[in-house]
């Protein structure tokens, strides 16, 4: 097994410093990025080198198996520098935590020669499947797969055809090489311009059973690969992983909006009357409402997931009233980034509608993660709130 090496004793802190430590370098990539509407190839090298796309790899694979807290302190950091980066970050780091759930023959046949490949992904369920013996044939066309033409694999939504008896739909991950899909470049777009996220087309291809992972098992938190890798960070509930690496980027954007403001505004002095931004009533609140907002959403993070891990460490079930309460933690996070970041912009100025003024860029990315699927707060507040009234959960993506 090859791999790109990760040197020292690695820890949480020191990945977090790592993190840091690329800020500058990812801010100034931005306009590079959002040109060519990818990721530039060093970029993702950078990731590498600093072992931030193993923080939730196995340890079997050389990965670091760390908490999850650090894989999003890591993505909220870079998400101040280059929203673009700490998106892929996210969406494509969180797929080696997945593929530890898979059958372990899936794992070998990604990670065996190189562990250090990535994968994407599209999880919408628009796939058609045929089942035949060994598995199944696969076809479709999936949009979003952010950060595909740095990835050799993907992860495929759909659903199967229901087994002789079965309860309910039989919606899986498909695990698909290079080799069997193309990427179609369609990525032309107002916000997260650098995340690559085109279409993935499929025509008509095998995918074996041991490449499949039912969302399922994914929800009870028994899957395939927890034989092989029996760390509890790998029986934590799949909905509560794969939100978060959604949501959570924007506590980032909301930060490096904020500190973009109080730089640009903090000698700034109005040209209608003359009054220093820095002595007005509007700019001192949408501020501190900013400051307040970034708080209370890395406090709720943080907690949230050192009970879920509380529990995965002790073998206990994590209640599903508390999953149901931590999906729609979860789908709070960009909305309330977005309100924050709404007010800078607004008190911004004329001036913050130029390309060139970072809080009309944080300003078009946040709004871009908004509209994921996965960040509309509608039917998790719902259930949510059904289930507070003692009715039955109605979301099985927790």
């Amino acid at each position: 097994m090859s791999a790109r090496p990760v040197s020292g004793a690695i820890t949480g802190d020191l990945l977090r410093e790592r993190a840091r430590a690329l800020r500058p370098v990812l801010e100034a990539r931005v306009p590079e990025a959002d040109a060519a509407r990818r990721l530039p190839e060093q970029t993702i090298a950078d990731l590498q080198d600093a072992g931030i796309f193993r923080i939730l790899q196995p340890a079997r694979w050389g990965g670091l198996e760390m908490h999850p807290q650090v894989f999003f302190d890591v993505q909220t950091t870079l998400a101040s520098a280059c929203p673009s980066t700490a998106w892929v970050l996210g969406v494509v780091g969180v797929h080696s935590w997945q593929l530890a759930l898979f059958p372990l023959e899936a794992q070998q046949e990604v990670w065996d020669q190189d562990s250090s490949v990535l994968i994407s992904s599209s999880y919408a369920p628009v796939g058609k499947v045929q089942k035949v013996d060994g598995g199944f044939r696969l076809s479709g066309r999936w949009s979003f797969s952010s950060g595909s033409d740095h990835c050799q694999w993907v992860f495929l939504g759909a659903f199967c055809p229901p087994a002789e008896g079965a309860r309910g739909p039989d919606m899986r991950t498909f695990l698909v090489p290079r080799r069997d899909y193309r990427i179609e470049d369609t990525w032309h777009v107002s916000g997260l311009k650098g995340t690559g996220s085109n279409d993935i087309v499929v025509d008509d291809v095998f995918v074996p059973e041991h490449r499949t992972h039912a969302f399922k098992d994914g929800f009870m938190c028994r899957s395939p690969g927890n034989e092989v890798n029996p760390a509890p960070l790998y029986r934590l509930p799949f909905g509560q992983i794969f939100v978060r690496s959604v949501s959570s980027g924007a506590i980032g954007m909301l930060d490096g909006a904020l500190a973009a403001y109080l730089d640009y505004q903090r000698s700034r002095v109005a040209s209608a009357d003359g009054q220093k931004i820095a002595e007005d009533a509007l700019a001192q609140h949408a501020s501190a409402e900013a400051e307040a907002t970034l708080d209370e959403l890395r406090l709720v993070l943080a907690r949230n997931f050192d009970e879920m891990m509380r529990h995965a460490e002790s073998g206990e079930k994590l209640p599903v009233e508390r999953r149901v309460k931590f999906r729609y933690d979860s789908s709070r996070v960009v909305p309330r980034c977005v309100e924050a970041i709404d007010r800078l912009f607004t008190a911004s100025g004329g001036r913050a509608i130029f390309s060139g003024n970072p809080v009309q860029r944080f300003f078009q990315d946040v709004h871009a993660a908004r509209a994921h699927y996965a960040n509309n707060p509608d039917k998790p507040g719902r259930n949510a709130g059904a289930v507070l009234f003692g009715q039955p959960n109605t979301d099985f993506f927790i």
